[in-house]
């Protein structure tokens, strides 16, 4: 290679770094705004949903959901109830975990949910997920219709919550019913 070929080569390179070192100074150590429409599994509402509705945008387990509030992923843990395990790295998982997740999957993925607050519990749990009861289009608990169907145990944390005795009621029923995770032929009510 001639002189003026590594000159040229020279001030190619020479542009390239100026370049990256402009580009990595321009690099904000805040983290970059990201809609949750770019997170894997999102679901796009398909309309506004209807007044004191939210589109679920994603489930992530039998009892916790990712909805759409107003533009933002929420993260919502159910209040008072406990499904198996299925994505917690620290478990394995759990008998009937996959069975009460493909559940909430089949019901909930897509769907406008009415969300509810309990005052008798905090309003976020210790991941920073808001804790609510959720409500189907057609007014059921959704909470209590897992319990009743076996697909989860009723849940108390620290304190009795608006719902406890109706939760319990449906988890005596559906124990005495061998629903689901309760049934000898699955859990046997031994989840763990």
């Amino acid at each position: 290679m001639d002189s003026k070929g590594r000159k040229v080569g020279l001030v190619v390179v020479a542009a390239a770094l100026a370049a990256g070192v402009y580009g990595f100074s321009q690099i904000s150590s805040k983290p970059a705004a990201v809609s949750i429409k770019s997170k894997p599994h999102y679901i796009a509402p398909k309309e506004a949903p209807k007044p004191g509705f939210n589109w679920v945008t994603h489930v992530v387990d039998g009892d916790t959901i990712d909805v759409d509030l107003n533009g933002k992923s929420e993260r919502i843990r159910l209040i008072g109830i406990d499904t198996p395990e299925t994505v917690d790295p620290r478990k394995p998982v759990q008998c009937f975990g996959r069975e009460a997740s493909n559940k909430t999957k089949g019901m909930l993925s897509g769907k406008q949910v009415r969300l509810e607050a309990d005052p008798t519990q905090d309003d976020r749990d210790k991941y920073g997920r808001l804790l609510r009861y959720v409500f189907l289009e057609d007014g059921t608990n959704y909470n209590e219709w897992l319990v009743a169907q076996g697909y989860a145990h009723e849940y108390t944390y620290n304190i009795p919550y608006k719902y406890q005795a109706e939760f319990k009621d449906a988890e005596h029923k559906a124990r005495d019913s061998d629903k689901g995770l309760w049934s000898p032929n699955t859990c046997n009510g031994i989840t763990k």
